[in-house]
């Protein structure tokens, strides 16, 4: 399997170099050259093995299988609950995909614990070292260090908006005491971080000294990764189902396009925001305008420029790269994004649906959710089981619950009276020191202290 760049100038690599790079060159990002088709249905795996046979096609040889199958067992042997992604029943045709069950309580943890194998696998075996730069909105932050803080060839440094994620998702950042980990708190927003570390990539001379890669969903491992999921509810409800997914970035979503692209019985996906509705005014009237990011109850979807979105315009597109790299040099200019009427016919109406759901409705629907089922849930799961009665009648919806409702123990305890508490082995969160940095939005300032912990050039 070869990748190449939504921007289409970039040369194709390999999925091993596409691993390690991250942002392609001329600033894409990478997808496959073709969709290969999902593997036979076999319900005897379990969720590894059906993540290494539905990952292989994409890994494409450079890792063995025998490895590939290792590293995943190992990445979901971390997980407390035994189906890694279980299904649970909340109502009549209504189902929630527990996510959160990985180390750091969040769905990212089902991508990053097997990326962080892959980068020390890689790397090992070239006798090679990198420099991680990463931005959140809370979640990807913690669950990118989890995975890479025991890795020999890698450094990491995640950017975060200071005061703009709670207390939970930065202390699982800033408590890891690992010489490889790095935490800056940023005084901006999540695209001031994600601009930041995009810039850093463009800075070719900096790439290359510091050997940068990157463990956001610009990675497009992280996006094979979550593929799997998709694949294993959709099967195990015997489909088509509908998916109810909380969006910001727009790669969860996508990684359940790719699972329908490929084979797996999908009927379409609703997407739901918080008041950071880009991709709502986009796919209920055509609008991608940026406005400015409004901090919610749902921090990690404060984003109005959607990163991923970029994989599915590069298919709108034709997959005409410079077509694709005009739009958004025109969309980061006016501000808003011109997709042709034709293309949004054919690839957004139809296959995705969306919803907003603000502050006030999430808090009743976490009330809701808890009155009817006795479950707790945090605040972006809230938005997605919200967006859910968008549903066609008699449909089987799946929304994705991307976080532990420990994570936002402020929202849930305001909604329901009840304070969720942190598993076991986090119960001392709160009580361990902090490590991290704070910076400005300035690239200089940024790009010195990436430079200055980074291990690849001494």
């Amino acid at each position: 399997m070869q990748y190449r760049s939504t921007r289409g100038i970039a040369p194709e690599l390999g999925f091993s170099d596409t691993l390690l790079s991250g942002l392609a060159p001329d600033g894409g990002l990478y997808v496959p050259v073709s969709w290969p088709e999902l593997p036979v249905d076999d319900r005897t795996l379990d969720y590894a093995a059906t993540a290494a046979a539905v990952m292989a096609p994409y890994v494409g040889g450079d890792i063995a299988d025998d490895d590939l199958g290792r590293m995943c067992r190992e990445a979901y042997a971390t997980f407390r609950h035994p189906a890694t992604a279980p299904l649970v029943q909340i109502d009549d045709h209504r189902w929630v995909l527990e996510l959160f069950h990985g180390p750091t309580l969040a769905f990212k943890d089902i991508a990053l614990q097997l990326v962080g194998r892959l980068f020390d696998h890689v790397l090992a075996e070239r006798g090679e070292r990198i420099t991680i730069v990463g931005a959140t909105s809370g979640d990807t932050g913690s669950a990118a260090i989890d995975g890479v803080r025991h890795c020999e060839n890698v450094d990491i440094v995640i950017l975060y908006p200071r005061g703009r994620t709670s207390d939970v998702q930065r202390r699982q950042m800033t408590t890891v005491d690992a010489p490889n980990v790095h935490t800056v708190a940023i005084d901006g927003t999540f695209d001031d971080c994600q601009d930041l570390v995009k810039a850093m990539f463009a800075d070719s001379f900096l790439r290359s000294e510091l050997r940068l890669s990157a463990v956001n969903s610009i990675n497009w491992a992280r996006v094979m990764a979550q593929v799997v999921y998709y694949v294993t509810a959709s099967r195990a409800l015997q489909g088509p189902v509908s998916f109810s997914v909380p969006t910001g970035n727009f790669g969860n979503v996508l990684a359940g396009w790719i699972a329908r692209r490929t084979g797996a019985p999908i009927r379409d996906f609703i997407v739901s925001s918080n008041a950071n509705d880009i991709l709502t005014r986009f796919i209920e009237h055509g609008d991608m305008s940026i406005n400015g990011v409004v901090p919610t109850l749902s921090p990690s979807m404060d984003i109005q420029v959607s990163s991923n979105f970029e994989r599915l315009l590069f298919e709108m597109d034709g997959r005409d790269g410079a077509m694709t790299g005009e739009r958004l040099t025109n969309f980061r200019t006016s501000g808003r994004l011109e997709v042709d009427a034709t293309a949004f016919d054919q690839w957004i109406r139809g296959s995705f649906r969306a919803a907003r759901v603000d502050d006030d409705a999430t808090l009743a629907e976490i009330a809701r959710v808890h009155a009817a089922t006795g479950m707790l849930i945090d605040p972006h799961t809230a938005t997605a089981t919200a967006a859910a009665a968008l549903a066609q009648p008699g449909v089987d919806v799946i929304s994705l619950a991307t976080a532990h409702p420990a994570k936002f123990p402020d929202a849930v305890e305001r909604a329901t009276g009840i304070r969720p508490e942190l598993p076991p082995e986090l119960a001392d969160l709160h009580e361990r020191p902090e490590r991290t940095v704070d910076l400005s939005a300035d690239l200089a300032a940024v790009r010195s202290f990436v430079r200055s912990v980074s291990r690849v050039a001494r």
